[in-house]
């Protein structure tokens, strides 16, 4: 069996959007970090829980389970060789002993069967090219009774910075945030589709509901339009236009983002996702 079967992601982040991650975990982690305590408290890992996080990146949400089960370990899987360096060093750093992490592919990585109380992600399951198999694949690498608990983005429009970047409509060709059910950061923003998603994996007990964060995307509107324009979406729009048309997007960004700016400085965005939680069944019946 291939340890890699999503080449299409692993070739992005093991390019310039994951060392862009990697460079700016601290300031990713300010934008995404208000949906870690809802999920760690839905993954409910304790005591000697041995935890799988799915598509770790550098390793903050992997820290997070590692230190809820002191007698136990985490485990986080990863595609992007720049972010696990990351996660290896903080962990490190910090002298978090019993987290691990292994770059693969969820898909199609040999776990060994039962080998993880729960499974966690914060935004690191949109990307699976058949999302199908590969929470199956996940399901049997939990324990039978084990936890599934993860946080994807719901629908486009209820985020910030969605809104942020569709006000560079008309100067560059912003387009539509994804398309349900094609990998992509709102594959999973149906709800429908992500309840069909896990029961045809062969999970039961799920529960999708929806849950919001405010992140910190800068401290200022210049510098957090500079960050929103060097991600990967961001640059790739930025990369089609002239200097004056990308003048131009910069300063009606930072005026967007002016209305987010608190009194502090600091732009704060809105963020709305779906909290997922299921469970692999005890039944011998299972898939």
């Amino acid at each position: 069996m291939p340890d890699i079967v999503n080449s299409e992601q692993e070739k992005a982040w093991n390019g310039p959007e994951g060392a862009h991650w990697a460079r700016h975990q601290d300031r990713w982690n300010a934008v995404n970090g208000g949906f870690d305590e809802p999920l760690l408290d839905a993954a409910a890992i304790t005591g000697a829980h041995r935890s799988l996080d799915l598509g770790c990146g550098s390793g903050q949400t992997t820290l997070l389970a590692a230190l809820h089960a002191p007698r136990g370990s985490a485990l986080g899987l990863d595609l992007s060789g720049p972010m696990l360096a990351s996660a290896r060093a903080r962990a490190e750093r910090e002298g978090v002993a019993n987290v691990s992490f292994i770059r693969g592919d969820a898909q199609v990585h040999p776990f060994e069967a039962g080998a993880f109380d729960a499974a966690i992600s914060r935004y690191g399951v949109m990307f699976y090219t058949d999302p199908v198999a590969a929470f199956a694949h996940v399901r049997r690498a939990l324990r039978p009774g084990g936890r599934l608990a993860f946080v994807c983005p719901a629908d486009a429009a209820l985020n910030d910075w969605t809104a942020a970047m569709a006000s560079l409509r008309g100067l560059l060709p912003v387009g539509d945030f994804g398309t349900p059910g094609l990998p992509g950061m709102f594959s999973l923003a149906d709800r429908g589709r992500v309840h069909a998603v896990l029961t045809a994996a062969g999970y039961t007990g799920i529960s999708i509901d929806p849950v919001r964060a405010y992140g910190t995307w800068g401290h200022g509107a210049e510098d957090a339009a500079d960050f929103l324009l060097g991600t990967g979406p961001g640059r790739h729009l930025m990369e089609r236009a002239e200097q004056d048309t990308r003048d131009r997007a910069r300063h009606t960004l930072t005026d967007h983002l002016r209305g987010h700016e608190s009194d502090d400085g600091t732009v704060r965005l809105l963020s709305t996702s779906w909290l997922v939680t299921a469970d692999r069944p005890t039944a011998r019946s299972e898939p």
